[in-house]
């Protein structure tokens, strides 16, 4: 497994930023946002102008406006956590793994990222220039631990692209702030003269938890990388899914099916090599206005075909709309299940793959709303004999009747009068909306009893009759001859 690698961003004004931003007016403006806390007045964000007078946040805004006297106080109190997170959704082009820091960073693991962009160096380049173009005052730094790029981030001077290992050596010479600690901690350090992390260091570790708690130890492990620590993603990454981001925007039909090409490739690759197939896949398209196109396609089995997933998608390229084009693609596969041999018999026959398959583009073009299987019930009642299944339902172990019976069947069946000899000959003719039948040819009958625990109906007679046309018709009697209420007749359905 590769050494972990992550990136810390630092927005040293972030809230004012944003307010700039859409406040032209106000770029060069020495300006703060407050609150009231313990009846006072305090400074919350202040502006890179109002910083570079010596106002920072925790101020209180008497002492403020002492230092700038035309200060420009702005009665907001925003929440940096919110404007973070819609910042960091764009940061998915670059990792899969990005999470917020608040109150003013971004943690991202680059871990196996870098190299698509030709290394640490042009990646970092192209991160930090894309927010600083944006309006934003921002520092970064890239290390082996979270702790350690964040202290970098906010310290260090350089190099902001620390090499693997060193994060240690250069973590000695910053000051407590960089290991993230509270206030209370860090006023407890500057009593006893600790104001280095050196000088920490050079404490008896055992020493540290009785006078500081948990939290100094904790944090100095994790920086120097004793202690593992993790993100929590904005976006949980699916266990399959693959990313391909683009060097320069594409904007045509033709770039776009390379991509989906290109993920399909590695994906399936990786599915087929574990065992597993695809149910669900989402491709997305992350455009250079931030817009994210998303589609989806669905299978009946588990696949890891290229080239049947690849005509699932291709159907609804033509409705991708790149605009000014599109930096990054992912393909996500979140629900995946077991690709054993025993699935190509879920159809049955050799062909079953291909009506799969078939069944598929169907279901991905018109819904699967549109298709129906069906299943054999444990009934007596062809009404009854049948429940409708999901398409990829495994095989069911009931079987169907042998005898044969209508595809087309009458919900409810209709009434008809009939000429028949009694007591159980079948008819002669039969009335059914105004017009007469005459039979031909008859089999049966057939008796099918009801289901005494669903209702007291009668027991029904079937027979198969054919009139002088060579049309097939299926008619029952239900009940007897000899019931005291009257046997009534029904067609029930039509033959092919």
């Amino acid at each position: 497994m590769a050494e972990r690698r992550y990136l810390a961003i630092w927005f040293s004004h972030l809230m004012t930023d944003w307010y700039t931003r859409r406040q032209p007016a106000n770029q060069d403006i020495a300006f703060v946002f407050t609150a009231r806390q313990q009846n006072r007045e305090v400074v919350t964000f202040s502006s890179a102008a109002a910083s570079a007078k010596g106002i920072y946040a925790g101020m209180v805004l008497a002492d403020a406006k002492v230092l700038q006297p035309a200060l420009k106080v702005i009665p907001e109190n925003p929440d940096p956590a919110e404007l973070l997170h819609r910042i960091a959704l764009r940061f998915i082009r670059y990792s899969p793994e990005v999470a917020i820091d608040p109150p003013d960073g971004i943690i991202v693991n680059i871990t196996g990222c870098a190299h698509l962009w030709g290394g640490e160096e042009k990646y970092y380049k192209d991160i930090i220039g894309r927010i600083r173009a944006g309006g934003y005052h921002a520092r970064g730094a890239i290390a082996d631990t979270i702790g350690a790029a964040w202290g970098f981030a906010r310290h260090l001077k350089e190099p902001l692209i620390v090499p693997a290992g060193d994060h240690k050596r250069l973590l000695k010479d910053l000051p407590a702030t960089a290991l993230r600690l509270s206030p209370q901690i860090l006023a407890k350090l500057r009593k006893l003269g600790l104001q280095k992390i050196q000088n920490i260091i050079n404490q008896p570790q055992q020493t540290l938890t009785p006078r500081f708690g948990k939290e100094l130890p904790q944090r100095l492990n994790q920086a120097f990388g004793q202690i593992e620590e993790f993100l929590i993603p904005v976006i949980p990454p699916v266990p399959y899914g693959e990313r391909l981001p683009c060097l320069d925007p594409v904007v045509t039909a033709g770039g776009i099916e390379y991509a989906l090409t290109k993920l399909l490739d590695m994906l399936c690759h990786r599915l087929q090599c574990e065992g597993k197939g695809l149910r669900t896949a989402i491709f997305r398209c992350h455009r250079v206005d931030h817009r994210v196109i998303e589609m989806a396609v669905g299978t009946t089995h588990p696949t890891f075909s290229i080239t049947h997933l690849f005509k699932l998608f291709e159907t609804k390229i033509a409705d991708i709309e790149p605009a000014m084009g599109i930096e990054l693609f992912i393909l996500e596969a979140p629900k995946v299940e077991d690709a054993v041999p025993n699935q190509e018999a879920l159809w049955g026959g050799s062909g079953g793959t291909e009506l799969a398959e078939l069944l598929d583009r169907i279901a991905n073009k018109t819904g699967t709303e549109a298709l129906a299987r069906y299943f054999p019930a444990q009934h007596y009642w062809p009404e009854r004999a049948f429940i409708r299944v999901s398409l990829d339902q495994q095989a069911s172990a009931e079987q169907w009747p042998t005898d044969p019976r209508p595809i087309h069947l009458f919900d409810p069946p209709e009434p008809i009068t009939v000429t028949a000899p009694v007591p159980d000959y079948p008819p002669m003719s039969f009335r059914y909306q105004g017009t007469v039948y005459k039979v031909a040819a008859a089999n049966g009958p057939t008796r099918l009893e009801n289901e005494w625990w669903i209702d007291n109906a009668r027991p029904r007679d079937y027979y198969t009759v054919e009139d002088q046309d060579g049309a097939r018709y299926w008619i029952f009697r239900s009940g007897h001859y000899d019931d005291p209420k009257p046997a009534q007749w029904y067609l029930h359905g039509l033959f092919a």
